[in-house]
């Protein structure tokens, strides 16, 4: 994940072996130029979808140079980020079933033994619940990646590396809880309230534009009508503005001299940037903190409350904040639950799609729950 110093700005992406699937390669490149590293990048991301189901490190060791630094360093990130998603799942209680992955290149220049190549993954994983809940559920991912390779022994290698990557935690930081959720239950809505917040609108709209992850609508695009902030330190606060404030497709919440988007130039301060927008939300009223604290915390929080339905909710529609060292690092959107009763987000950078709400985040993350109010 991005952060911006100080500014705070926007936000910043079993011993049982499961099945995983080919990635597709859509490209974009001049064609000539690509011939020369799409089997190669094809068979590299396949590779890395199938290290992440079962963390052998022999499917990817001979896409590095393991003696030079900048590619060791990219070799290890995936074999930590394959141990962390595992962890992850062992810790919750669930076993990952199947990935996929597809990759879309942006842009390929070949130039000798070095090439240089800009590319977007589309990741699907499924999970299931180890003892109860019987079902597969299915989420999505999606990474900007600038690669360089270089050729060596007449084949290709990763020499380095960059992309904003959500599962990029420490694997021994996971928050261990024995506390599960237990199953969602909407709150009976009153037919005599006028609701100022179309919240399946919302989530429709956070849906479709999730982006270049899979399950995301759109043709995996976002909203042409914003700008894209990925460049400018992260794109999911003005995301999130959009799902709540869209008075087309999203949930309407009308804007506010100190929160609004200028089509064309941009948005506001507390439209773009995490503290303000989470500042704003709770000074206007338009949202209300339910939940905060840790990962047992927010079990804790959303579990009352589904056992006293009088009390305010934690709905899809509303949002989640993640706070490190005092700060909103990241906004997400929260779009369902699973069986289990699990939260599942939305987000911008990196983009996700019905992702469990604290995967890619460790024990040091602090969350809020932010109901909109209706």
């Amino acid at each position: 994940m991005l952060r911006i110093a100080k500014l705070q700005l926007l936000c910043i992406i079993l011993i049982w072996i499961p099945a995983y699937s080919s990635s597709l390669v859509r490209a974009e490149a001049e064609p000539a130029k690509q011939d020369e590293v799409i089997p190669f990048l094809q068979e590299l991301f396949d590779d890395r979808t199938r290290l992440l189901m079962d963390q052998d490190k022999t499917h990817i060791e001979d896409h590095y140079l393991l003696k030079d630094k900048r590619s060791n360093y990219a070799y290890l990130h995936e074999m930590n980020r394959a141990e962390y998603i595992q962890e992850w799942a062992k810790h919750r209680k669930m076993k990952f079933m199947n990935a996929e992955s597809s990759i879309r290149i942006a842009r390929a220049e070949v130039l000798g033994d070095t090439a240089k190549v800009s590319l977007v993954q589309s990741l699907k994983l499924s999970y299931e619940y180890i003892d109860s809940y019987p079902g597969q559920h299915d989420f999505g991912i999606g990474t900007r990646h600038g690669i360089t390779l270089r050729k060596k022994d007449s084949r290709w290698h990763v020499e380095r590396e960059w992309y904003s990557d959500p599962l990029e935690e420490n694997s021994k930081e996971i928050e261990k809880s024995d506390l599960s959720f237990i199953p969602h239950k909407d709150p009976v809505p009153s037919e005599k309230v006028i609701h100022k917040y179309n919240r399946a609108r919302a989530v429709e709209y956070a849906n479709k534009y999730a982006g270049i992850t899979w399950g995301a609508g759109n043709r995996q695009r976002y909203n042409q009508k914003y700008l894209d902030y990925n460049s400018k330190g992260g794109d999911c606060t003005n995301f999130s503005s959009q799902v709540i404030g869209d008075k087309e497709e999203g949930g309407g919440l009308p804007m506010k001299s100190g929160w609004h988007y200028l089509y064309g130039n941009g948005g506001s301060q507390a439209w773009v940037q995490t503290d303000a927008f989470k500042n704003f939300l709770i000074r206007s009223g338009y949202g209300r903190i339910i939940g905060q604290g840790s990962f047992s915390d927010i079990v804790h929080s959303v579990n009352d409350r589904q056992q006293h339905l009088n009390r305010p909710q934690l709905l899809p529609g509303d949002l989640i904040a993640y706070v490190l060292k005092g700060d909103v690092d990241h906004f997400s959107v929260v779009v369902g639950f699973d069986q289990a009763g699990y939260p599942l987000v939305n987000s911008h950078t990196a983009d996700r799609f019905r992702v469990p709400f604290d995967l890619g985040w460790d024990r040091s993350t602090q969350y809020l729950l932010i109901h909109i109010q209706d």
